[in-house]
């Protein structure tokens, strides 16, 4: 990753990595994932859902997916060395459908990290040291293209919620504590995150982001893990020497 690439992710929260795994391995993966959906892949009559939400996964190729020499290097650039815990598992797949039925999950939001009641999300938390997550993580497992449900982006908007979470201290804000303040923040440009079939987006984890309905032809595979953090990012009494996830998060909060 070159300096660039390191300043885009500091100002627009975000850097888009091709070929970061192999289309090969892709394929493997949504070879699974079909096995656990009621639906016939060559059939799209037996696509009965907008979306589907398939468990947590650690079988070899999500694995070799999340832990290319590109990525681990990446990680090392953007969150520091030591500072993470490699992908042992790829978390919750969404897996989107072609339909015209609302699939009800189209908010914008931050992903939050931290909460004592792992069954009410809506609960859990956000603070501005990004407690337990390093970089929110897009894996592309098919190509998506702009109607392929891709993942839409506020550009530039995790300096915004930097600001917003700083004066909270180290409680935050809940998940729908940080939405009711959206109406508030500036207005920011928005992209979505198409790619082939092994393209990875490595985000900043204050990033605003949201799903969309499916219009195109082809089910689309995509995970969202974070990558966690080993020990505490924006840690007292540091100076100086801070990744580019936290020297964007010190932009946030000056700005």
């Amino acid at each position: 990753m070159n300096s660039i690439q390191i300043q885009q992710f500091i100002t627009e929260g975000f850097i888009r990595i091709d070929n970061a795994f192999s289309a090969e391995v892709a394929a493997e993966v949504r070879s699974i994932l079909w096995k656990d959906i009621d639906g016939d892949p060559g059939d799209p009559s037996t696509w009965t859902k907008p979306v589907v939400r398939l468990g947590m996964y650690s079988q070899p190729p999500f694995i070799q997916s999340a832990n290319t020499p590109i990525l681990l290097a990446a990680f090392d650039q953007l969150v520091g060395k030591g500072k993470w815990i490699p992908c042992r598992s790829m978390g919750t797949f969404p897996v989107r459908f072609p339909s015209v039925e609302d699939p009800g999950d189209t908010g914008w939001h931050v992903d939050v990290s931290f909460g004592d009641d792992r069954t009410n999300y809506l609960e859990w938390r956000a603070n501005w040291r990004s407690k337990n997550r390093g970089l929110l993580m897009l894996f592309l497992y098919s190509d998506i293209g702009e109607n392929d449900a891709p993942t839409r982006i506020k550009v530039g908007s995790h300096l915004d919620i930097a600001r917003l979470l700083k004066p909270q201290g180290e409680r935050g804000l809940s998940l729908l504590e940080l939405a009711a303040q959206f109406p508030l923040l500036p207005e920011r440009k928005e992209i979505t995150a198409t790619g082939k079939a092994g393209t990875v987006y490595l985000c900043h984890p204050f990033l605003i982001h949201a799903a969309q309905p499916h219009k195109g032809k082809e089910p689309r595979f995509l995970a969202q893990p974070p990558l966690l953090l080993k020990r505490e990012l924006m840690q007292e009494g540091e100076t100086g020497n801070f990744s580019p996830v936290e020297v964007a998060i010190q932009m946030g909060v000056s700005g």
